[in-house]
């Protein structure tokens, strides 16, 4: 789910070429179709927008397309500074981050209890759902808001039986359309360094995965500061283009 481009489109193309087969998904579909033009046996399709109410019976539909399903892999969200505050760049991440990406994991929990599947559900969310960031407060927010989910969810397979397992995956930087263009962020990562490890960590169904091993360190150092110092700290997302100093 958010397959168009950046991390869904490519892990997408990675499994389609080991032969998995694969659903895609997203609100654009030019990208996906390009796949499965690539990859006719292996590759199904369909638009769908997360932050809509029939998003979950697109989605059942598209699993009955590929005939089963055995990992719901959720990549979908948005992201962007808003030190204006503008109340409707604000909301329209949260729509997207926080309520979309309930109602399909959601959906994607039900359809593997109801089919009494031991299934595997992975997420991308973000080291920055580590804490509060002033210059990303909604996107930031979304992202401490989907780990949390998937601990709750986690929980409930537990006491249900349900047999689900899940991956929590949480990058940091990642060169994708979803950063500024021409901006250098800090520890930035290409697709082809991290989809390698993605996969990875899905293949194992390793609960927690923080990529990479800077970002790791990082957010272990962030985690012990007391909210009167991180509150106090200036946090630079990225700089214009020139050399990081």
């Amino acid at each position: 789910m958010g397959a168009s481009s950046g991390i869904g489109l490519a892990t997408a193309e990675a499994f389609a070429s080991r032969g998995v087969k694969v659903g895609l998904a997203a609100r654009h579909t030019e990208s996906l179709k390009e796949l499965q033009d690539k990859y006719p046996r292996f590759v199904e399709y369909a638009s769908i927008d997360v932050t809509k109410p029939e998003a979950v019976g697109q989605l059942l539909q598209l699993i009955d397309a590929l005939g089963g399903m055995d990992i719901y892999f959720h990549v979908a969200g948005i992201g962007t500074e808003n030190l204006d505050l503008d109340p409707e760049v604000e909301v329209n991440i949260l729509n997207t981050n926080s309520l979309g990406f309930a109602r399909m994991i959601c959906a994607a929990y039900r359809y593997f209890r109801k089919n009494y599947l031991p299934g595997h559900i992975a997420a991308v969310t973000s080291v920055a759902g580590t804490n509060g960031i002033g210059r990303l407060s909604a996107y930031s927010a979304s992202k401490a808001m989907a780990q949390k989910y998937l601990i709750a969810l986690e929980q409930l397979s537990n006491d249900e039986g349900a047999l689900i397992s899940f991956t929590d995956i949480r990058p940091g930087w990642i060169k994708t359309p979803l950063l500024t263009p021409g901006h250098h962020y800090p520890m930035e990562m290409d697709l082809e360094y991290v989809v390698p490890q993605i996969i990875k960590a899905i293949v194992r169904r390793k609960r927690v995965s923080v990529i990479d091993w800077r970002w790791n360190i990082l957010v272990g150092l962030w985690r012990l500061l007391p909210n009167c110092l991180w509150t106090r700290m200036n946090l630079t997302i990225s700089t214009p283009d020139n050399p990081l100093p």
